[in-house]
């Protein structure tokens, strides 16, 4: 299977997530309980893992962290907007 980067990054919101997630002072493991109540499968390591920089971020699950965290997509997506000078 084909390897997903940008920039050598699995994701572009890992630092905007962590940042964010800690602002609203929810740990991995209660943001990972809140995903779940939307039925999304993930897990405090999955967390981890995006947060890290180690794992791909689906659309729907951006969807849903900007849902949790109360911010728009734009502003989870600042770093990606940054490097591309959009």
């Amino acid at each position: 299977m084909k390897k997903i980067n940008f920039d050598n990054n699995k994701n572009i919101i890992w630092k905007n997530l962590k940042s964010i997630r800690k602002e609203k002072h929810l740990t991995q493991a209660d943001l990972a309980a809140k995903m779940q109540t939307f039925n999304l499968n993930i897990d405090q390591q999955m967390i981890s893992k995006i947060e890290n920089n180690s794992r791909i971020v689906t659309d729907y699950e951006l969807a849903y962290f900007c849902k949790i965290l109360g911010v728009d997509v734009k502003d989870m997506l600042q770093k990606f907007e940054d490097i591309s000078g959009k």
